[in-house]
């Protein structure tokens, strides 16, 4: 039976969590007499989440284990987990339980009135650091006032994608992956859903502030040229500076006793602020060709070395 909801989770060492969030969700979408399917990609796990994802399956045929031959990173697994779904509607949740299994029945209500895309809007963050809290308002904010598309703040991959929406962001097989950004592009009909965010029920954070500057750097690249646009910025200031100081500096030296000008101290200051200012312009042009040099080599996001159809099969065996 083909399911009306795949629901879909990014594992990497969350052994700890699988129990727990296979029951949640179960008993959640139980409730709404619908079929559905549920997707776990293992991202290249290493402490025994894999053979979890296998018992789970063994146990309950809805459970679709996706295993990963290494790992690919968050958004490239929930990419996976789109490319296997099935649903006439797909839910993204995180394995940590962070966010409530219970919300799903708010974003699938959304869903029935009409709405494409339901996003889960954060209104309190339990258990996390302030600065956590306080980076994450900052990435939110900047990143709605520079880019192009308008991302809703405060929202995360926490969301319901309606098949139509799936078969768009499927179509598009770039490497460096912003997805709540993708499905912002996307378009159709989107609205949010407030929630309480949980405190993760086990284990550790799995998005360190490392990654989570990689994701902003993705976000900010793949739909905004404002890098670009201030290196630009940068450049024609400091030309202008150049330029403003070059009387300053002639009448200084012509008609004042101004020693401070005198010897190479000045020079050796002035030449490295304009060569750092180049070098950060190439950076980022850098970060640019880096991207397009990914993109050109065409190699596939993932590799897998098990599906559910070879799950499947090694049941039958």
């Amino acid at each position: 039976m083909k399911p009306t909801f795949t629901i879909i989770a990014p594992i990497y060492n969350e052994h700890e969590c699988l129990p727990e969030l296979y029951k949640r969700v179960k008993t959640t979408l139980d409730t709404t007499g619908e079929a559905w399917e549920f997707i776990l990609v293992d991202d290249g796990s290493r402490d025994g989440s894999t053979d979890i994802i296998r018992e789970l399956a063994q146990e309950d045929s809805r459970v679709r284990p996706v295993i990963f031959a290494r790992n690919f990173g968050h958004q490239i697994a929930v990419t996976a987990g789109m490319d296997y779904s099935r649903g006439d509607a797909v839910i993204v949740i995180d394995a940590d339980l962070q966010d409530p299994p219970e919300v799903i029945l708010q974003l699938i209500a959304k869903w029935r009135e009409g709405y494409q895309v339901v996003y889960a809007v954060r209104t309190e963050r339990e258990g996390e650091t302030w600065f956590k809290t306080m980076t994450a308002s900052l990435f939110y904010r900047l990143i709605y006032r520079i880019t192009e598309v308008k991302i809703p703040m405060d929202s995360g991959d926490f969301r319901l994608l309606d098949r139509r929406v799936v078969n768009v962001m499927n179509s598009m097989r770039e490497r460096h992956r912003f997805l709540r950004g993708m499905s912002s592009w996307a378009g159709f009909r989107q609205i949010g859903v407030p929630y309480r965010r949980a405190a993760r029920f086990a284990g550790s954070t799995k998005y360190p502030l490392r990654k989570m500057l990689r994701l902003a750097e993705n976000a900010v690249t793949g739909f905004s040229y404002f890098p670009l646009q201030l290196a630009s910025y940068l450049g024609f200031i400091s030309a202008v500076i150049g330029i403003l100081l070059i009387p300053v500096v002639a009448y200084l030296r012509l008609f004042t006793a101004h020693q401070e000008l005198v010897g190479q101290a000045t020079t050796l200051i002035v030449v490295m602020l304009f060569c750092g200012v180049q070098l950060i312009c190439l950076g980022i042009m850098g970060e640019y060709i880096g991207r397009i040099y990914d993109e050109v080599k065409g190699r596939p996001l993932y590799t897998v070395s098990q599906d559910p159809a070879d799950f499947q099969h090694a049941d039958e065996n």
